[in-house]
């Protein structure tokens, strides 16, 4: 009877121990509601914990680790400012979360938002000029795939796919060629139509019940999305040819 209570005292103190663990994975942020309104915190603060598993909560300044705002490290520029960010308690969470932020991944994450198809953010002026050579860490392959079962039924994703494609929608390699296909290809699912049939596992809502996908829903997750993004910046971007001069 005695080993009996200790092992399940064992245990029990195994799951606080757990759970306490558990707690210590979350970084408590603030950010001014100007910045939270545009819809950017929703957008990166998933990403990033998908990725880490380290939580990022939004608080009131006075509970925050760290500050998104008008002070500390310039971050990026946008709606009129620029935002820095500030540590308050560098805990490793708040410092791989920090450094995130300034890496190429969290950089190419934040300027990619594009609510209504255009980035609401960029580069602070101070780092405007620095040259940034861009990578993606996703698997090729692995996003050719994803790209012909998912993004095939409408666009040619690859050599094969390019008598399969409905022609009224541009191939992959002619979004390749376009100056702001990161964007692109990083928010495509707020953008229409794919906003009508795309679900991204944890960051998109579900579709309203009485407003289902009106086709074949298009289901990836954040990973897919990487590999996507590293297959399409592998490709040769197709010859569109000299930019039309007006008269």
């Amino acid at each position: 009877m005695i080993r009996a209570s200790l092992v399940v005292l064992s245990c029990v103190t195994a799951l606080i121990a757990s759970s306490l663990g558990a707690q210590e994975r979350e970084v408590l942020l603030h950010a001014p509601d100007t910045l939270v309104e545009t819809g950017v915190m929703k957008y990166v603060l998933p990403r990033f914990s998908l990725k880490t598993q380290v939580r990022v909560t939004l608080v009131p300044e006075a509970e925050a680790q760290m500050v998104l705002g008008a002070g500390g490290r310039p971050l990026m520029t946008g709606i009129g400012e620029t935002w820095g960010v500030a540590l308050l308690e560098e805990t490793d969470d708040v410092a791989r979360f920090a450094d995130w932020l300034w890496s190429d991944v969290g950089q190419r994450t934040l300027f990619a938002f594009a609510p209504e198809g255009k980035p609401l953010f960029g580069p602070p002026a101070i780092v405007e000029q620095e040259v940034v050579e861009i990578t993606f860490d996703g698997d090729a392959d692995e996003g050719e795939q994803v790209s012909i079962v998912q993004c095939g039924r409408c666009h040619a994703v690859n050599e094969k796919g390019r008598m399969s494609d409905i022609g009224s929608t541009p191939s992959f390699f002619v979004l390749r060629a376009m100056g702001d296909w990161e964007q692109r290809f990083g928010a495509f699912y707020v953008l229409k139509p794919h906003a009508a049939f795309t679900q991204v596992i944890d960051i998109t809502d579900p579709f309203p019940a009485d407003r289902p996908s009106p086709i074949v829903p298009v289901e990836i997750s954040l990973d897919d999305l990487e590999n996507i993004m590293a297959y399409v910046g592998a490709l040769t971007p197709a010859d569109l040819g000299a930019p039309i001069q007006h008269q």
